[in-house]
């Protein structure tokens, strides 16, 4: 089964394409369609964004299309910065500069209240509408200073619930068999072939 993944972010279709690999998809990139535009992230919640890219996509493109919207939920900000992970300084992408001001937001926040968690939607859509969208969500806390150079986001702050490593201080491997996008893909999985065979 041939499918697109709404995004250009390398880092995210190596990861999902390693999550499917146990499963007969076959995941292009969007960055194969140069003539679809980005869609702008404009819902409330991670599975309106998902929803919102994978339409959109399926729409461009003629395909089945999957998309996800993921991001850091941290306790102390009241759920935030939610779907403005990715934007949470005003601008697009800039993990560094995402990640310092959500350490900055919290410096004076105690060890025992750094609780936070990775959520990701991840959405399927059929060029004839047909649509799905499930959730994964790892929790953990946040610590005091970057550590590790795998992964990207927020991994190098988020240490998940039973571990003392960061999410980018573990190998790709075992970052995807606890991820919130590993778990939401791999709920994911078994139901495309479903939805691809209508």
């Amino acid at each position: 089964m041939r499918a697109v993944l709404a995004t250009r972010n390398a880092h995210k279709v190596e990861e999902v394409r390693r999550i499917l690999a146990p499963y007969d998809v076959q995941l292009v990139s969007l960055g194969e369609f140069p003539d679809v535009g980005e869609v702008a992230e404009t819902g409330a919640t991670f599975a309106d964004n998902a929803l919102l890219k994978a339409e959109a996509v399926a729409r461009a493109t003629g395909l089945l299309a999957l998309a996800d919207d993921s991001g850091l939920a941290v306790a102390a900000l009241n759920g935030m910065p939610g779907v403005l992970s990715a934007r949470w300084t005003g601008k697009h992408g800039d993990d560094v500069a995402n990640l310092r001001l959500v350490l900055d937001q919290i410096a004076d926040v105690p060890d025992e209240r750094r609780g936070a968690a990775f959520v990701c939607a991840a959405a399927a859509v059929t060029p004839a509408g047909e649509r799905l969208v499930v959730e994964g969500r790892v929790e953990g806390v946040l610590i005091r200073a970057p550590r590790g150079s795998n992964g990207f986001g927020y991994d190098p702050i988020f240490v998940p619930v039973g571990e003392e490593r960061t999410t980018a201080e573990m190998s790709s491997e075992e970052k995807d068999a606890i991820s919130h996008r590993g778990k939401a893909f791999r709920l994911l999985a078994p139901r495309l072939v479903q939805l691809g065979s209508r």
